[in-house]
C-alpha cells in the first residue's frame, strides 16, 4: 500500500500537538497537495522538499501525492513540516523501511540540498515527544536544547540524507547528550553599587520573596545598576524553573542559548515598545517580554514613559502568572511568573527631592507626571521605595559594598524555608495562604491596623504587607512575623506617589 503514516509537532503557546502525517500516492496526473490548515510557508514545503529529495539522489515519485497533516482543524506553520513529509514520501514510494516510523517523531526545515536547518520550539516539542515515549528527530542546531529536557532520546542530523541512513541501517544518528554548562552568572555584582544601603536591602528582600518593586529617585541614584544586578542575588533555578523558562525562550525567533541553561533571564523592553511586544501576539502567538522573563527579571525604565494601555496589561500577570493571547480562530496560554521591577523619576525634570533643591517642578505637574501610572497597578506593586540622591563623599568612596553572592546565600536560605514550609515563594500565596502563613502576632496585628487607617491601604496592600513581613521574617530566621518585620514592610508602602 503507498501509504507512510509517520509525526510531529506543531506550537500552539507552550503546548506541542501532536501532528500526524499521512502520506498517499495514486494513479493519476503527477500533483503535490497538502490538506490539514497549511498556512503559506507549509505549502511552500512542496518546493522545498521536491528540491531536496532530488538533489539528495532519490526518485520523486511521478504520481498523485496526498500529504494530511492531522488534526485538521489546527492550524499548520513554519517549515518544521518539511522534514516528516520527506521522510513520508520516501516511506511511501518503497524508497525507505516503514517499520521504524512509529517510534519516532521528526522536525526539520529542509534547504535545497538536503541540508536541515533550525526551527523554533525545538525544546517544547521534545518535552512533550518525550512524554509520548518517542524518540524525536531533529536538525542537529536544535540538538543541544532539546536534549535539556530530562532522559529524553533525541537525535540530531545535518541533512536528510543522515536522517534515511538513520531509518535504513539502524542506529546511525547517535544519541544527542546534552554538553555541560558552567553555573556561574556573567552577571554583575551588587558590590559596584554604593551607597543605597536601603534599597539594597529591599532588592533582598524582593528576591528572597519573590516581589516586585518600584524604584523613584533623581537621575543618577543608581536605579538601573540596581535593577540589573537583582538577577545576580535571586537564589538559583530549580531544574523544573529552568526547563520552563528554557521552554519559553525557544519559543522566539532564536534557538535557546544552552549556554544560559539556569540562568535567570533579564529582560528590558524600551519604553516605545506596545502591548502586543509586552503580553505577545500575532497571527501565530509568540511570547512577549513578559513571558519571557519566565522565573526571572522584567526591567521596565522610565515607567511613567510608557503608554497608558500598554502599562495596564501588567495587571492581570503580576496577580494571576499567566496571559491568555485570544484570537478569532484560537486561543493560547503563556506562563507570566516573573518578577517585576520599575524605575521613575519622582517629577518631569527628575530632581524632585535632591538635596541641591535643583527642581522647579509645580504640584500640578507632578501630580500630572505620577498620575501616568494608575492607581490599580501601582497598588499590585509589592515594594515602592524612593532613592535619595547619593552624596559626593559616597561617590568618592573606594571602598566596596556587600557582593552579590553573600547576598544570594541569604535569599537562597529564605526561598528554601518558603518552599519547605507552603511549597511556593510568599509573592504566590493566596489569600487564605497568606492568613494561614502569615499572621503577625498581637504587637505586629495592631500596627498594621494602624498603618491600614493612616496610609489607606487597599485589602491588596494589606495582604502585600503581611507577605513581605512574612518573607522579612524568613530573611532573619524568625518563625513568627512581630512587628519588627511588619514594620519593616510597611515603609516598603510608604512611596509618596501613592
Amino acid at each position: 500500500m503507498s501509504l507512510a503514516v509517520l509525526y510531529s509537532r506543531a506550537l500552539a503557546g507552550m503546548e506541542a500537538p501532536l501532528v500526524t502525517t499521512e502520506v498517499h500516492l495514486a494513479s493519476g496526473l503527477p500533483s503535490f497537495t497538502i490538506v490539514g490548515l497549511p498556512e503559506a510557508e507549509v505549502k511552500e514545503a512542496r518546493d522545498r522538499v521536491r528540491s531536496a529529495l532530488v538533489n539528495c539522489q532519490f526518485d520523486f515519485p511521478a504520481k498523485r501525492i496526498t500529504v494530511n497533516l492531522a488534526p485538521a482543524d489546527l492550524p499548520k506553520e513554519s517549515g518544521r513540516f518539511d522534514l516528516p513529509i520527506a521522510i513520508g514520501i520516501l516511506a511511501a514510494s518503497g524508497q525507505l523501511p516503514k517499520d521504524a516510523l512509529d517510534r519516532y517523531e521528526f522536525a526539520g526545515e529542509l534547504a535545497l540540498t538536503g541540508e536541515l536547518r533550525p526551527i523554533r520550539g525545538g525544546l517544547a516539542m521534545t518535552y512533550h515527544a518525550h512524554s509520548s515515549g518517542r524518540a524525536f528527530v531533529l536538525p542537529g542546531a536544535n540538538a543541544d536544547e532539546a536534549a535539556l529536557v530530562g532522559d529524553a532520546v533525541v537525535h540530531g542530523a545535518r541533512s536528510l540524507l543522515e536522517v534515511c541512513a538513520h531509518l535504513a541501517e539502524g542506529e546511525q544518528l547517535a544519541r544527542h547528550v546534552a554538553p555541560q554548562t558552567s553555573q556561574v552568572m556573567a552577571v554583575a555584582d551588587m558590590a559596584d553599587v554604593k551607597g543605597q544601603l536601603e534599597a539594597k536591602r529591599a532588592l533582598e528582600v524582593a528576591a528572597a520573596g519573590g516581589h516586585s518593586i518600584l524604584m523613584a529617585g533623581p537621575p543618577g541614584t543608581g536605579k538601573t545598576m540596581l535593577a540589573e544586578r537583582l538577577a545576580g542575588i535571586l537564589p538559583p533555578m530549580t531544574d523544573s524553573e529552568a526547563l520552563e523558562s528554557a521552554a519559553i525562550q525557544s519559543l522566539g525567533s532564536q534557538a535557546f542559548e544552552v549556554s544560559k541553561w539556569k540562568q535567570r533571564p533579564y529582560r528590558a523592553p524600551h519604553h516605545t515598545a506596545s502591548g502586543v511586544a509586552l503580553v505577545g501576539g500575532g497571527s501565530q502567538p509568540r511570547p512577549g517580554e513578559i513571558s519571557m522573563a519566565m522565573h526571572g527579571v522584567l526591567f521596565l525604565d522610565e515607567l511613567p514613559e510608557f503608554a497608558r494601555n500598554v502599562l495596564e496589561v501588567l495587571r492581570e500577570p503580576l496577580e494571576s502568572g499567566r496571559i491568555v493571547v485570544s484570537r478569532a480562530a484560537r486561543q493560547v496560554e503563556f506562563p507570566a511568573r516573573f518578577q517585576l521591577v520599575a524605575a521613575m523619576n519622582p517629577c518631569p525634570c527628575g530632581y524632585l527631592g535632591h538635596y541641591l533643591g535643583r527642581c522647579r517642578c509645580s504640584p500640578e505637574q507632578v501630580a500630572r507626571y505620577r498620575g501616568r501610572i494608575s492607581g490599580p497597578l501601582m497598588d499590585r506593586i509589592d515594594i515602592q521605595i524612593e532613592l535619595p540622591a547619593v552624596p559626593e563623599k559616597e561617590i568618592a568612596a573606594r571602598q566596596l559594598g556587600e557582593s552579590s553572592a553573600a547576598i544570594r546565600e541569604r535569599t537562597s536560605a529564605a526561598r528554601q524555608t518558603q518552599l519547605a514550609r507552603q511549597g511556593k515563594t510568599n509573592a504566590l500565596l493566596s489569600v487564605n495562604e497568606t492568613e494561614e502563613y502569615c499572621a503577625p502576632d498581637k504587637e505586629g496585628e495592631r500596627l498594621l491596623r494602624s498603618a491600614l487607617t493612616r496610609l489607606g491601604l487597599s485589602a491588596r496592600a494589606y495582604h502585600r504587607v503581611l507577605r513581605l513581613g512574612r518573607t522579612i521574617a524568613d530573611l532573619a530566621g524568625s518563625a513568627r512575623v512581630n512587628a519588627v518585620h511588619i514594620g519593616e514592610a510597611i515603609q516598603y508602602r510608604r512611596f509618596a506617589g501613592n
